[in-house]
């Protein structure tokens, strides 16, 4: 892997259709993808990758039903319960994308405690996009500079950059998606720009330890020139 491999997208697709091909309810699906998704940073650790980033809840999955949106909600505070203790162990800093206000309020809160909490943790960077999407992202960057009033002819993409929820943090080098959709699906639109792109056809809950490296050594087959 190279050395200058920085930051790591991940698109975890396929959790209900592995639900359903193992004859199991949604639900569970979810769970073992959250399953995975704490052993892929662990991977990731081990790889001294510094800056993990996961597709979690998109802002079109708040079309699915009610019932399936509020497990995940419940099942998103969950996860900030049992592994804040973790992060601080491992010094690792919580970022979470999105667009918390349509999040339930509890939720807020919980996310707002653990990002207080890790936010002067040095050693690596867990980001969740939550409720997020990379159109509104810029849309959002857009009004900002608006509100700013800054001159147009001050308006370049640094001024933009500076704008995203990501601002500050490097663009991902690589982003993997699962489930054998080849797509991006509003993913880190902005950022993405140059990140290498590699699709598995595995279902999320099925990706393993193994695959993370057969990604990662097709990044190192790449000559990344960067239109250069």
């Amino acid at each position: 892997m190279k050395k200058t491999f920085k930051h790591l997208g991940v698109i975890m697709d396929g959790n209900r259709r592995w639900a359903k091909k193992n004859n199991l309810p949604s639900f569970k699906g979810h769970q073992h993808g959250l399953k995975r998704a704490k052993e892929m940073a662990r991977w990731c650790k081990k790889r001294d990758i510094k800056i993990l980033t996961f597709y979690v809840f998109s802002t079109e999955n708040w079309q699915r039903s009610e019932k399936e949106v509020s497990f995940l909600m419940r099942l998103f505070s969950l996860f900030l319960t049992k592994e804040l203790k973790t992060l601080q162990q491992e010094q690792a800093k919580l970022l979470v994308i999105g667009d918390k206000k349509k999040l339930p309020a509890f939720l807020q809160k919980k996310i707002e405690n653990a990002e207080s909490l890790t936010k002067n943790n040095k050693n690596r960077i867990l980001i969740l996009a939550f409720s997020y999407g990379g159109r509104r992202e810029i849309t959002e960057a857009v009004r900002k500079i608006i509100q700013e009033k800054i001159p147009p002819e001050k308006i370049n993409e640094g001024q933009i950059e500076k704008r995203l929820y990501t601002a500050g943090i490097p663009d991902p080098d690589m982003i993997i998606r699962t489930g054998g959709h080849q797509r991006l699906s509003n993913f880190l639109t902005w950022q993405s720009a140059y990140s290498e792109l590699y699709f598995c056809k595995k279902y999320w809950p099925d990706f393993t330890e193994k695959d993370l490296d057969e990604a990662l050594n097709d990044f190192t087959g790449r000559k990344r020139n960067f239109g250069k």
